[in-house]
């Protein structure tokens, strides 16, 4: 009994050796695209904008900034609510609208009556 426990912890040693090995001599992991690149060394970069202009370029970035505010201060669902809240949202969708590229084949329309499948005839 004694020597089938010394066997398996040898075993098992052995096992871990080979598990372990240096940073440099690690092969590349098999990345499936998601989360961060698990091959990719991690840089941090610093930011050295003082808060003052921090605070000016999320002004600049977020031009519904004040129309939040304004918001907040509203009795909910009230008329007043609602002209800022479809403010706010029509300058969402405007900038969607600049982000948001679709291809010309997409756009393309099809006869009407045909239906376009992709399904080989």
């Amino acid at each position: 009994m004694m020597r089938h426990g010394f066997f398996l912890l040898t075993f098992c040693a052995a096992l871990m050796g080979c598990a372990v090995a240096p940073a440099q001599e690690r092969r590349p992991i098999a990345w499936d695209g998601l989360g961060q690149n698990p091959n990719r060394t991690h840089v941090t970069k610093r930011r050295t904008a003082s808060p003052v202009s921090a605070q000016d370029n999320s002004a600049q970035d977020n031009p519904n900034q004040e129309r939040e505010k304004v918001l907040a201060t509203l009795r909910p669902y009230s008329e007043a609510w609602w002209a800022v809240h479809d403010e706010i949202e029509a300058e969402n969708d405007k900038q969607l609208g600049t982000k948001l590229v679709i291809c010309p084949r997409c756009v393309e329309t099809s006869p009407p009556g045909e239906a376009v499948t992709g399904s080989i005839r």
